[in-house]
């Protein structure tokens, strides 16, 4: 099991034993250390990298608003803001924070604030994995020259060189590939990113196709060019993609 680091943050010790106690009795959390300062607490994210924070407010010095603008948005762990003034409260969600407890807050609070910060934090690691094993497979796919993609219930392994042309529909693309024409849920840029430039080329915001596959090209008064593809197949190319395509065409 997975087991969140989290750093306490607050100039009072009484508080930081209490927190303390309060993240122990969570199995999914290990406390990583304490803070009694926002320029300790500054020190210890940059070099403990916690995953979790319990923020104090007041602080003489630099306080937890001032933490975070130190920090910023690419470095602060998840933040739940400990402090005893409501009137913190809207500007602790405007500053991104995940949750606040208000002092005195009861076991049960902290352990419900507690529990949800484990969530959002495994929602954050699979979504880090997800585009982490979405890169590898793009990798992957532009080293053996062919995408593999799961249709409905089958895995299909299509070579480029069977690709035609390859169009966004909503939030996914339809590859064209001879009688093969599987729907995936992938974006238009991934998928294109995955495919080597010398062989596809971008004719549209929404279409990419197989530079072998193109028989002929037609201008068309509105600044735009018909293509055709060698299957008959009929497709615009923008303006704004028209000088790249004919460069790569030779025209």
């Amino acid at each position: 099991m997975t087991r969140w680091r989290a750093l306490i943050v607050d100039d009072e010790p009484l508080a930081r034993r209490s927190l303390r106690l309060l993240l122990e009795a969570n199995p999914e959390i290990e406390v990583a250390g304490e803070c009694g300062d926002g320029e300790a607490a500054v020190r210890a994210v940059l070099d403990q990298r916690p995953d979790l924070l319990l923020l104090d407010v007041e602080m003489p010095g630099l306080d937890g608003f001032g933490v975070l603008q130190a920090l910023g948005a690419e470095t602060a762990p998840l933040v739940v803001f400990v402090t005893a003034f409501d009137q913190y409260a809207i500007r602790a969600f405007e500053a991104h924070a995940f949750d606040y407890l208000l002092k005195p807050f009861s076991d049960e609070r902290c352990a419900t604030v507690l529990a949800r910060a484990c969530d959002r934090l495994r929602e954050r690691e699979s979504a880090v994995f997800a585009e982490r094993l979405g890169a590898l497979l793009d990798r992957h796919e532009r080293t053996v020259r062919q995408l593999v993609v799961r249709d409905g219930g089958r895995t299909l392994v299509i070579p480029w060189a069977d690709i035609d042309w390859i169009g966004a529909e909503d939030y996914c693309v339809r590859i064209h590939a001879g009688g093969a024409r599987p729907l995936i849920r992938r974006s238009l840029q991934a998928v294109a990113s995955a495919l080597d430039p010398a062989v596809f080329v971008r004719v549209h915001r929404s279409t990419v196709v197989n530079v072998s596959r193109i028989r002929e090209l037609r201008p068309l008064p509105s600044g735009d060019a018909e293509i055709t593809l060698v299957d008959g197949t009929k497709l615009r190319a923008s303006r704004s993609y028209r000088a790249d395509l004919e460069s790569r065409l030779g025209a």
